[in-house]
């Protein structure tokens, strides 16, 4: 398999840190993207009556995670040569089940070894000043903080270097990363 993993950038974090802001930016500026799965299967599973919900089955959830982020990270090896940032990777789905005190099976795990991105993950920390719940996120501020720790860890054991994306505007997220991740500006 080609390694396609220096120019997939993740971005992580708990829920309600801007990460998605950060993600639809560098859309806005010609990046590849893929968007985070959480969300899309929670409106997915809403829209058809779908059991695969955090609030209901989040076993069942977590594989269609693990299913969608598999998805986008071979989308994103078919497209364009350039680099991709993704909201989310394949790691958030072990740090996910950890935080539901779930069983991390063992082909998630290797999913997590085989499908890798660069070194470099961005980090958006909790931010509670910008932190809102809504239809489809239901954590409250304590659990997004829960999240981050987990996911955060689950990177790190991986080997992936930490980098936090500062507390700012959008725009000077957008500059931090590119700058970190030795990008020009499209």
């Amino acid at each position: 398999m080609q390694d396609d993993s220096d120019r997939f950038f993740v971005l992580t974090g708990g829920p309600g840190s801007g990460k998605t802001a950060l993600i639809e930016a560098l859309r806005a500026d010609g990046f590849a993207t893929a968007p985070e799965a959480g969300r899309g299967i929670i409106r997915d599973q809403m829209a058809i009556g779908g059991p695969a919900l955090p609030w209901q089955d989040r076993a069942l959830f977590a594989e269609l995670m693990l299913s969608w982020e598999l998805r986008s990270w071979h989308a994103a090896r078919a497209g364009a040569s350039g680099p991709a940032f993704f909201d989310r990777g394949v790691p958030d789905t072990i740090g996910y089940l950890r935080l539901c005190g779930l069983p991390v099976p063992d082909h998630v795990t290797s999913a997590a070894k085989k499908f890798r991105y660069a070194r470099r993950v961005f980090v958006a920390p909790p931010w509670p000043e910008i932190f809102i719940q809504d239809e489809e996120r239901k954590q409250t501020p304590d659990e997004a903080e829960r999240t981050f720790r987990k996911v955060t860890g689950v990177y790190a054991e991986l080997g992936y270097e930490l980098v936090p994306l500062p507390l700012a505007p959008v725009e000077e997220r957008v500059r931090f990363v590119l700058d970190q991740a030795g990008l020009p500006r499209t």
